[in-house]
């Protein structure tokens, strides 16, 4: 996530580059040599010159991108697959899609934001036991050599180090539960307002973004499902009240994704919280263990020796 955020923000301002050409009346093939400055962009436009189609060449080109610029991406081969079947024109799906893509940026700028104070928290209070230790040593008592060195001490070391391991696993799972699950959201509906902009009909339009989520691999059967019938309501909507799908489409959309939003901003709130329950359940028994227990036992031997 944190590296993706600004990778989608690119890929944003590649397609609006590329409606901005189309708009003006450059040649889709023609439009991605002029933006060669890009590396993936000189992929891309060598694969089209080549005669592959630009859906396909988006794809092979961002095989070993970044997970989640080369979601981007494939949306944007998806976009561009369903628009050239359906008639739609290119240079206004592009924008609309450019758009989408900023707006998804922008989630996961939030996302980010939202979820950096839970993960600063969990790394933090990781480090406890070893800020026992070393306060063991300024205070001038060898509790490395306690720790190492005696059976207490192996004792403590074992018992302690699995504390920690656990509390590490724990603390991994509960920030991933706080991660996105859709980092698409909204993409499905996006894709049937593209398809109905072309004037056809509407069973053709769901098959024809059916067959390019597939084919992209973007199709995500429990999402999709959810999706499906979101899609139907807007779709009836739009039948009834006599207006344009492809609006009402978009609309639904944008929402999808404040709501995907509000949702990861929710749970990176809740994990603030629950965060405490590994502190309290395994680090914090484990700085006892590491870091005072070997105090303790080295002031009680140094004791000893004394008398």
């Amino acid at each position: 996530m944190k590296a993706g955020a600004p990778n989608v923000a690119e890929v944003a301002a590649v397609v609006q580059r590329l409606a901005v050409l189309l708009a003006a009346g450059v040649a889709p093939a023609a439009a991605w040599g002029y933006l060669r400055e890009g590396e993936l962009a000189s992929r891309i436009a060598a694969g089209a010159s080549a005669g592959e189609s630009i859906p396909d060449a988006i794809v092979a080109a961002v095989r070993e991108a970044p997970a989640t610029e080369a979601l981007a991406w494939r949306g944007l081969a998806t976009a561009w697959a369903v628009a050239s079947d359906a008639g739609a024109p290119l240079a206004p799906t592009l924008r609309e899609f450019a758009l989408s893509l900023r707006d998804l940026a922008q989630a996961q700028r939030e996302i980010t934001v939202a979820l950096a104070g839970p993960v600063a928290t969990a790394r933090l209070v990781m480090a406890l036991p070893v800020v026992g230790l070393l306060f063991g040593i300024v205070l001038g008592f060898n509790t490395l050599g306690t720790l190492f060195t005696t059976p207490p001490g192996w004792a403590c070391l074992g018992l302690g180090g699995t504390l920690m391991f656990v509390a590490s696993r724990w603390n991994r799972r509960l920030v991933r539960s706080a991660q996105p699950r859709d980092l698409t959201p909204g993409l499905e509906f996006d894709l049937v307002a593209i398809a109905v902009s072309g004037g056809g009909a509407l069973d053709r339009a769901r098959a024809s973004v059916a067959a390019a989520l597939e084919r992209y691999s973007l199709a995500r059967p429990g999402i999709g499902t959810r999706d499906a019938a979101g899609i139907e309501a807007v779709l009836d909507l739009s039948k009834r009240a006599g207006v344009p799908a492809a609006e009402l489409l978009r609309s639904e959309a944008t929402e999808r994704r404040r709501s995907a939003r509000a949702e990861v901003q929710e749970r990176a709130q809740a994990l603030a919280v629950r965060l405490m329950i590994p502190l309290g359940v395994c680090v914090l028994p484990a700085f006892m263990v590491l870091g005072v227990v070997p105090l303790l036992i080295t002031v009680i031997e140094s004791t000893s020796v004394k008398w």
